[in-house]
């Protein structure tokens, strides 16, 4: 019988995460990371944020390069739909965390993917945030993520993968579990 070694990848540096897991381990306190966004209100429901700097491994680091969003509200809300709406940023971040996941676990287990795509729908009741119905919810009653991936795995193997995502994924633990926020205003 032949032993075939084939070559795949999907572009995840799985020893360089399997390194990092084995140094904060041995460090802990190198593992806290502190994330960090700074906006400005542009006019309208129109505000950019912009990402760069972040704390980790014990000390500043930045992005190589300033990452902006802008963000606003559809022109039937009478605004400028200049960027996504701030709850769409919310789904977009949660696609990229588990997408990013899926594709981090399927490396580990020599999973080659070929496409993956997801939807995801989110309903919100605007008669929450428009104080029309104080019981009414501000925020999204339920979101739905879709997958459709094609592997060379089998449905069990890839139904685990997206399940090892969603265990793993800040965003997804962010959202269905309770986080403190606090919101300052400084004088």
């Amino acid at each position: 019988m032949n032993n075939v070694t084939v070559d795949f990848t999907n572009g995840v540096n799985v020893e360089a995460l399997l390194g990092a897991r084995e140094a904060f381990t041995a460090a802990p306190e190198a593992a806290q990371f502190v994330w960090r966004a700074q906006s400005t209100w542009k006019k309208g429901t129109h505000t950019q944020t912009s990402v760069q700097k972040f704390f980790g491994l014990g000390q500043e680091q930045s992005h190589r390069q300033v990452f902006s969003y802008d963000t606003d509200h559809p022109e039937i809300f009478a605004s400028e739909d200049i960027g996504s709406t701030p709850t769409e940023m919310v789904l977009v971040g949660l696609a990229g965390c588990l997408t990013a996941g899926i594709a981090t676990v399927a490396e580990h287990r020599k999973i080659q993917l070929h496409s993956v795509t997801a939807a995801i729908e989110a309903p919100i009741n605007l008669q929450g945030i428009l104080g029309v119905d104080s019981d009414i919810r501000n925020g999204f009653s339920s979101i739905t993520v879709k997958y459709t991936i094609d592997a060379d795995a089998s449905e069990d193997e890839i139904a685990a993968l997206v399940a090892q995502s969603q265990k793993r994924s800040a965003v997804f633990d962010t959202i269905t579990n309770p986080t403190n926020v606090h919101v300052l205003v400084n004088s």
